[in-house]
């Protein structure tokens, strides 16, 4: 996967001179970052920002004043954000048992203090390319289920019957209407769900795009 043009690392850790050297050669990269000097400071700027468009990830410290880096991954786990904007954890060598541990719960990575540069970076922009996947399937997702949303009751009886394979004369008696209304019907479903065929829209269903 190749990493998104636009894209934001959020740089969470109270040491400023880390942030100030990620930040350094994150933008030696090409990439954008916002630094937070605290785990507190980026709920805050986070939860302020409800739209988020961009993908993105987090560089995370463990151990931090106030709201650990720990205690910020399991609110990110808690509200379904993981897989959205994935997290990197930066460690120490004490904190490496746990950060192996995080991994296994969902985070993307963890690189250990002090990190190489390149494998840093290439860690990032995969995590970034993660986050636009995922967005993109949920925009994608959502789309399906809106149009989903607009079909009439009949329409979503036609379209369930088209799914399971039936032809126009087998839908039409077992809904008790005419073939030629059901080929309206029909015709306006595949507009509706921005598909051109039953095999289409089949596939549609069965990825969850449709029930």
């Amino acid at each position: 996967m190749q990493p998104p043009k636009f894209a934001l690392i959020h740089l969470i850790d109270d040491d400023a001179s880390v942030r100030e050297a990620l930040a350094w050669l994150l933008r030696s990269r090409g990439l954008t970052s916002m630094e937070h000097a605290s785990a507190d400071d980026f709920l805050a700027h986070w939860n302020g920002h409800k739209t988020r468009t961009e993908p993105c990830c987090l560089l995370l410290d463990v151990r931090m004043p106030g709201t650990s880096g720990l205690a910020l991954f399991e609110q990110w786990i808690s509200r379904g954000l993981i897989d959205l904007c994935p997290v990197i954890f930066l460690t120490g060598h004490a904190d490496v048992p746990t950060a192996v541990d995080a991994v296994k719960r969902g985070a993307f990575d963890f690189c250990e203090k002090p990190f190489s540069d390149n494998t840093l970076v290439d860690r990032i922009e995969q995590a970034l390319a993660l986050s636009k996947q995922n967005m993109d399937q949920q925009r994608h997702a959502a789309r399906q289920q809106q149009r989903l949303a607009d079909l009439t009751e009949r329409e979503h009886d036609v379209m369930t019957r088209v799914v399971q394979g039936l032809p126009n004369k087998l839908i039409a008696d077992q809904l008790g209407i005419s073939v030629r209304t059901v080929e309206v019907h029909r015709a306006r479903v595949f507009e509706k769900m921005g598909v051109k065929s039953a095999v289409e829209l089949s596939n549609l269903v069965r990825s969850g795009g449709g029930a």
